[in-house]
């Protein structure tokens, strides 16, 4: 592909932007003088070019025939320029013949006290992308078919959101979690704020939903081994664990662990509960399907027992069973990988503390759980006594750049003060205590919520933070500061609850790597932008949604996994997609065929041509990223519209 020759005929558009951008420049003196560019044969300003009048400007000069290039100075590109492009069709120009000058951004807000040089820099900005326009070439979209169907990975109540709302569209949909049961971090729960309704009573109900629907497979005990393709069009190799049980013949009776002898600290109930080497997480587990633990499973370790294969009665005890790779093709993928707590271990200064008494807030819904390992009695796991005395710390490992983790949980403050209100329903003679920095009450009878827990159940709140902690006879003595009074507080506590921060799931870095997609600084997932494509993700055709975007609660889980889920169908609704035309091309006559751009591509869009020793692109796997371009030596690596020579161009006009 070579660069067209150069077009001689550019139109410039001119915006105020009300007074953003006319305030500071001076709109007259950039029109005047851009008007003596070479090649501008049409300029036109207007107060808002993006309004209704505005783009009717726009069309009529783009019919005119005047003009083969465009260039609009205004705001960002990423607000408009999909706006003066689709403008641009309905006028019958090609949309990549469009370019914007961000005039507003990068120079009347960043020098508003400097009116004289930001109108300088305002004509520097357009003469340089009226010379990258001369050269853009008019482009097509490629037409793509899609595959009707999507996987969700993570099960808890974001992925079963998204699953159900997609699967009642009429689209096939896969459920994955690597769990053996649907239902996440929710299912552990006790009661939920602000309403204190019990979680089973609400999740239960959607998980048998979810497990019925017939528009939905679910694949548990399952992870992501490989992914390939593009969007509308990937292929997706899914390894299913060995649950040493058939599924097809089990029914969940439980003959088969009641006759287990070995008994192993559970996982769902945070380690204070037990359950057999052959279990289900949960009595309400969907699919309510056993599964074998090989690591603690006697006959695994000694060779003997296979009493649970005596036991059943179907036959579904199989122990030669072996992992297994299973391929899918979908056309989108949703991420719902959910959240794991910060480990207490990190937390230097409450070492001394790590006794069974000190939970961490999940461990503590178990204890208040009717299903949980004493049947929703609040006693102490050291003694099994009633703790009289409670104190709860909140922001544990958050808000703590210096040390731990710098961002806020934003649930913390709601769950602990759910917590106290539950302990005093069950130990109404009992006192607890919240040491907190502040409170973050942002949300739908939120800010009620904590006042009933003040006003109602005599929760002491101290604003403080806790010094340390440590075990004295059956005692835990919490030390701390209250920052009002300025005086230290020191308590002898029966039991101490640290809201632990939010983080992501284990896994998700090498997960986000399959996929091809970014997560940020503290490790969660990416969005494309944070307020316009809040769902998606750089690599088109994968969505996020829930706790593996950001820490959030259950009503912002569930708002966002129904607008993930409106996006899929979206991409989905049309017969064919059309990819995005802005991606890299080969020179062949400067390619060299070293292959460096080969390895360099995250999206396995390049690969070498054996006979020719030629590198060539696959655009439609090419997502346009560049990373081929700054790699290759011999500078045969090239972008549409944003060639070396346009960037060469566009810095001789400002030198």
């Amino acid at each position: 592909m070579k660069n067209p020759e150069h077009m001689n005929r550019i139109g410039v558009f001119v915006c105020h932007c009300g007074i953003n951008i006319a305030s500071i420049v001076d709109i007259e003196a950039v029109t005047k003088e851009i008007s003596k560019y070479p090649g501008v044969e049409f300029i036109k300003d207007y107060q808002y070019m993006c309004s209704e009048p505005g783009q009717m400007i726009f069309k009529e000069a783009c019919r005119s025939g005047q003009i083969d290039g465009i260039v609009v100075a205004s705001c960002s590109p990423t607000l408009h320029e999909t706006t003066f492009r689709r403008a641009s069709i309905e006028a019958g120009m090609n949309p990549y013949r469009v370019e914007i000058a961000n005039i507003r951004e990068q120079c009347s807000w960043v020098h508003h006290d400097e009116e004289e040089k930001a109108t300088e820099k305002a004509i520097d900005i357009m003469k340089s992308v009226i010379e990258r326009s001369r050269r853009n070439e008019s482009l097509t979209e490629v037409s793509l078919q899609t595959i009707k169907k999507v996987l969700v990975i993570g099960a808890g109540i974001s992925g079963m959101q998204v699953a159900l709302n997609i699967a009642n569209s009429g689209v096939e949909t896969f459920l994955l979690d690597r769990q053996p049961s649907i239902g996440g971090r929710m299912a552990q729960l006790s009661e939920t704020f602000p309403t204190l309704d019990c979680s089973q009573c609400i999740l239960t109900p959607r998980m048998v939903e979810v497990g019925q629907n017939k528009n939905i497979t679910l694949m548990t005990y399952s992870e992501v081994e490989e992914v390939s393709g593009y969007v509308g069009n990937f292929n997706v190799k899914i390894r299913r664990k060995a649950a040493y049980v058939d599924w097809d013949k089990c029914t969940g009776c439980g003959i088969c662990y009641q006759k287990c002898p070995k008994t192993v600290p559970s996982e769902f109930e945070q380690l204070i509960g037990k359950r057999k080497a052959i279990y289900t997480p949960f009595p309400q587990a969907v699919p309510n399907k056993v599964v074998i633990d090989n690591n603690n499973c006697l006959y695994f370790k000694t060779g003997k027992c296979r009493l649970c294969e005596k036991a059943c009665p179907l036959g579904a005890i199989d122990f030669e069973q072996k992992e297994r790779i299973e391929e899918i093709e979908v056309g989108a993928i949703v991420v719902a990988t959910g959240y794991d707590l910060y480990e207490k271990e990190k937390i230097e200064e409450y070492k001394m503390g790590y006794c069974e008494d000190v939970l961490d807030g999940l461990t503590f819904e178990r204890l208040l759980s009717s299903s949980g390992p004493t049947q929703g009695k609040l006693v102490r796991p050291s003694d099994g006594t009633v703790p009289k005395e409670i104190v709860f710390i909140q922001c544990v490992g958050s808000r703590d750049p210096d040390n731990h983790l710098p961002y806020c949980s934003r649930i913390c403050c709601m769950y602990t003060a759910k917590h106290t209100m539950l302990y005093k329903h069950r130990v109404p003679d009992g006192q607890p205590y919240v040491f907190y920095m502040d409170i973050r009450s942002g949300g739908k009878n939120y800010e009620e919520f904590v006042q009933r827990a003040i006003e109602e159940d005599n929760v002491l709140y101290i604003r403080g933070r806790v010094a340390r902690l440590y075990r004295e006879d059956d005692k835990v003595v919490v030390v701390g500061a209250d920052t009002l009074s300025g005086k230290t507080i020191v308590i002898r506590a029966d039991m101490v609850v640290l809201a632990m921060a939010m983080r992501p799931s284990g896994g998700i870095e090498e997960l986000s790597k399959k996929l091809k997609i970014q997560v940020d600084g503290n490790g969660f997932l990416s969005e494309a932008h944070p307020k316009l494509r809040p769902v998606e993700t750089l690599t088109q055709g994968v969505f996020v949604a829930g706790c593996a975007q950001a820490p959030k609660d259950i009503t912002d889980t569930v708002s966002q996994a129904g607008a993930a889920a409106s996006k899929v169908l979206e991409l989905l609704s049309n017969e064919k997609l059309l990819h995005d035309p802005i991606t890299s091309w080969i020179d062949e006559e400067l390619c060299a065929g070293c292959g460096q751009c080969v390895s360099q591509c995250s999206y396995n869009a390049i690969q070498l041509d054996e006979k020719k020793r030629k590198a060539f692109i696959n655009e439609i796997l090419c997502q346009g990223c560049g990373a081929c371009i700054v790699t290759c030596p011999s500078g045969a690596a090239q972008q549409k519209n944003f060639t070396i020579k346009q960037y060469y161009s566009m810095i001789e006009s400002l030198v």
